[in-house]
């Protein structure tokens, strides 16, 4: 990995004091002078990093008064955006915030994979089924976030459109956290089986709106779980992160597959 340069170490110790709160929305910045003296770099090195900054929108110069900080909200650069959000929130809220985001992005993919899908696209889908299943049936908290993560990249993917997986791409890190967050609850993990055989069959049967609803529902069964698993676990102080990761309740999802997925998959021949 290549070295940050000084200007790059300089932004990134000026954004850290911003998001601790040590300068506030609308506040000013130390004059260049104290900042390049805490640093222990040239004033030069600090007039570019505040450049790096205002490029983002992060901060705003107004000549002869010095470099103000401007309100997170009005951020351009989605690293920094990332780390406000995250800082700046609940973690639950974060999650929620992710999901609006998805619901946006994936009921329109689901769509557009009901009319682009490949077979490979739909084995893809299938393969994330099952690996989800065995990973469920065998506590692997880890293995069930990737086979989730992995179903809804293919639903991306089968859209057809290359710019629709870079979208939530940004956000593979946060959306990581936060499906690994829900995902240590056996309930939610059948939730997840079974929506996603659904949205499966929905996109196989090549109708867009029947593809959509299927999404919207899976998204709306996911917003509930967020509020019922991460929101009061947040609330209570403990750590989302950190739940039951497996029971010994029987389900069907474990074991069986919805029934309109199973002929879907006889007509197209996909496994």
């Amino acid at each position: 990995m290549a070295r940050k340069s000084l200007v790059e170490s300089v932004a990134e110790q000026l954004l850290e004091r911003i998001l601790r709160g040590e300068v506030a929305p609308h506040e000013a910045l130390p004059p260049e002078s104290r900042i390049a003296e805490e640093a222990e770099v040239s004033r030069l090195t600090v007039r570019e990093a505040l450049k790096h900054l205002q490029a983002q929108n992060i901060v705003r110069v107004r000549r002869g008064l010095g470099t103000y900080v401007n309100p997170p909200e009005e951020w351009t650069g989605l690293e920094a955006i990332l780390k406000a959000a995250s800082r700046g929130v609940a973690f639950h809220q974060v999650a929620l915030r992710l999901l609006e985001v998805r619901r946006m992005v994936e009921t329109g993919s689901a769509e557009l994979a009901a009319e682009h899908c490949t077979p490979e696209d739909l084995a893809a889908m299938e393969q994330s089924v099952q690996d989800l299943e065995r990973a469920h049936a065998a506590g692997d908290l880890d293995g069930v976030t990737r086979a989730d993560m992995a179903f809804h990249d293919a639903v991306l993917r089968a859209s057809g459109n290359p710019f629709v997986p870079v979208l939530l791409g940004q956000l593979s890190q946060l959306l990581y956290s936060a499906r690994r967050a829900t995902s240590a609850f056996p309930e939610v993990q059948r939730h997840a089986i079974r929506h996603h055989k659904l949205v499966l069959a929905a996109i196989a049967t090549r109708e867009p709106e029947t593809a959509r609803r299927a999404m919207v529902a899976h998204l709306d069964q996911t917003t509930e779980d967020y509020e019922n698993f991460i929101g009061h676990t947040a609330d209570d102080g403990a750590d989302p992160g950190h739940g039951p990761t497996h029971d010994n309740t029987h389900d069907p999802a474990d074991s069986t597959h919805d029934g309109t997925h199973d002929s879907t998959h006889d007509s197209t021949g996909e496994n």
